[in-house]
């Protein structure tokens, strides 16, 4: 394709449908006991709930800007004329910095790089819609007009079995109010403008999967939907979430079910359950 689609391994795109969409994946980091190893190419969702419940130090960072510029130029020597590289919120992971810095190094004119201000599943329907955009000849303008628009029409609900993950990665931000409550309470997040913040506090985790099918429920509004359902070493709430979704929401091509690898993973620890929903994008802005 003229316009080669990158992404980073926070998408968490279920299995096959990198090679299905010829999107490329560049892993950041992950550091069990100060070992390095790439997120979904050493080390995955199993290996991360065994560290964790193990009580190992995991750490983890993003690519370096070489690692970006090797991968566009990848890219670039296979053929396309440019690159659309999409990633994680810049206000959750220094990620978009490195492959900014990338780009002006293999050329700002080729390369254009896009905050998705969303991570998961909501970049992961970004990447695809992108990458969908390339299959059918779209400029790069298009193309990147494309990611931008979808991350800008998903919404991203999750919970969390503790605060204590993302309070260690600095990654909670406003949901730092809800530390200190009662251990029966379950805290409801989303993400807002690229950032993680707390949305409400419910007793039980059934609901909290009860209110995740309720909100995604209004933020469809009543049209078809592109769903996906994460998690970490959780599949039968994964499961339940998902049943109840379809029963719910008018959902395009099925509920996608997807674990969380190491990087995410990390910061939400295990039994984290979530849902993305993902609108038909607003192309008027």
């Amino acid at each position: 394709m003229p316009v080669a689609v990158i992404t980073d391994s926070t998408a968490h795109l279920p299995e096959g449908f990198a090679e299905r969409f010829a999107v490329r994946v560049v892993p950041l980091h992950v550091l069990i006991d100060g070992a390095t190893a790439l997120d979904g190419v050493d080390v995955g969702p199993v290996a991360l709930a065994e560290a964790l419940g193990q009580r190992r130090i995991v750490t983890t960072s993003r690519p370096t800007p070489g690692e970006f510029a090797a991968a566009f130029r990848e890219a670039l020597d296979a053929g396309a004329d440019s690159v659309v590289s999409v990633h994680l919120s810049s206000e959750i992971s220094g990620t978009w910095e490195s492959a900014v810095l990338a780009a002006q190094e293999v050329g700002p004119d080729i390369v254009r790089v896009v905050d998705s201000r969303t991570t998961a599943m909501g970049l992961g329907f970004a990447v695809l819609h992108a990458a969908q955009a390339a299959s059918g000849g779209a400029a790069p303008e298009d193309v990147e007009r494309a990611a931008v628009s979808a991350a800008g029409s998903s919404k991203t609900f999750f919970v969390v079995e503790t605060l204590e993950y993302l309070r260690r990665g600095g990654r909670i931000g406003a949901a730092a109010a809800l530390l200190g409550t009662a251990l029966a309470v379950k805290p409801l997040l989303h993400i807002d403008d690229g950032r993680i913040g707390p949305l409400e506090k419910v007793r039980t985790m059934n609901r909290a999967i009860a209110r995740m099918v309720e909100l995604a429920g209004a933020s469809a509004k009543e049209e078809p939907v592109e769903v996906a359902v994460h998690h970490l070493a959780s599949p039968e709430r994964a499961a339940q979430l998902a049943n109840s979704l379809e029963e719910r929401l008018t959902v395009s091509g099925g509920c996608l079910v997807s674990e969380l690898g190491a990087v995410i993973g990390a910061h939400t620890g295990p039994g984290v359950v979530g849902v993305v929903v993902q609108r038909k994008p607003d192309f008027s802005g």
